[in-house]
């Protein structure tokens, strides 16, 4: 009997991209770029294809069949691209409406009837996370994560090392699985042969999620986070998550300063979502 696999992938795409729009003079956009910078959707910033094009190719090589983007009920001009314009031919996209930006488990909420039961990954729209360790999750079907290690998201990606500092450590037990996302690097480090791996938000999801999505506090910044959520769900309910570990970047476009070089990693890149 062939073991399940996960086909479904959903992608956080709701943020107000604060940092996206603060004024940077030193990161020179072109007219069309700034203009989608300005409006904060992150995701649309053209990098020679719209940025979000990358991501959905790269579900859709690691073998997702079906993609929905949580959007902002602002939002009709990603939805027209995807639905009218440019609709991808290898991955089915369709779409669940976040009311208000509270937060990433509240994000992951609003795509509870698109789950409809199935396991699903979860994703930022904001990151390019190599398709070799999204391979990794669409063949398992329990929950799971990608720990990424913060050397090689300094070296080998675009993620300065200030940055990558504000991203959890991953302190795993002795079977190799989730403990904590922690900010003691040392305690992270010795649970996982002495490298530092963090949480890019690339997550293997069930519908167990949603409960303690739902039941987690909000945070300081008034939100419901999907990394407490997690927590939560692991110290209240009982859940094991699998620990994947990868030494592969993670392209990362969070402000203006990142266009260019994120545009630069993909260049050779023939997105075909």
């Amino acid at each position: 009997m062939q073991a399940q696999t996960t086909t479904k992938a959903v992608i956080l795409a709701r943020g107000l991209g604060t940092r996206m729009r603060a004024p940077d003079s030193a990161a020179a956009l072109d007219t069309a770029a700034a203009a989608v910078a300005d409006s904060g959707v992150k995701a649309m910033i053209p990098v020679g294809r719209p940025f979000l094009d990358y991501v959905l190719s790269a579900l859709a090589d690691a073998g997702f069949t079906d993609a929905c983007l949580v959007i902002g009920p602002e939002h009709g001009a990603v939805r027209k691209h995807y639905e009218i314009d440019a609709r991808p031919a290898r991955i089915r996209v369709r779409f669940a409406v976040q009311r208000q930006p509270l937060g990433t488990a509240d994000a992951v909420l609003a795509a509870e009837e698109f789950a409809a039961g199935d396991p699903f990954v979860v994703l930022n729209s904001d990151n390019y996370y190599p398709a070799a360790a999204l391979a990794e999750l669409h063949r398992r079907s329990e929950l799971a994560m990608v720990a990424f290690a913060r050397d090689a998201l300094i070296e080998r990606g675009n993620v300065p090392r200030e940055r990558v500092a504000r991203f959890g450590a991953i302190e795993v037990d002795a079977a190799g699985m989730l403990r904590s996302m922690t900010s003691d690097e040392a305690r992270a480090a010795a649970s996982t042969g002495g490298r530092v791996y963090c949480s890019m938000n690339c997550w293997l999801l069930t519908s167990a999620i949603f409960a303690a999505c739902r039941d987690v506090p909000l945070s300081r910044r008034g939100e419901k986070e999907l990394t407490q959520a997690v927590q939560h769900a692991i110290d209240a309910l009982g859940a094991r998550f699998e620990v994947v570990f990868s030494r592969d970047p993670v392209l990362d476009l969070s402000s203006r300063a990142d266009v260019a070089r994120v545009a630069k990693f993909l260049r050779e890149v023939d997105p075909r979502p």
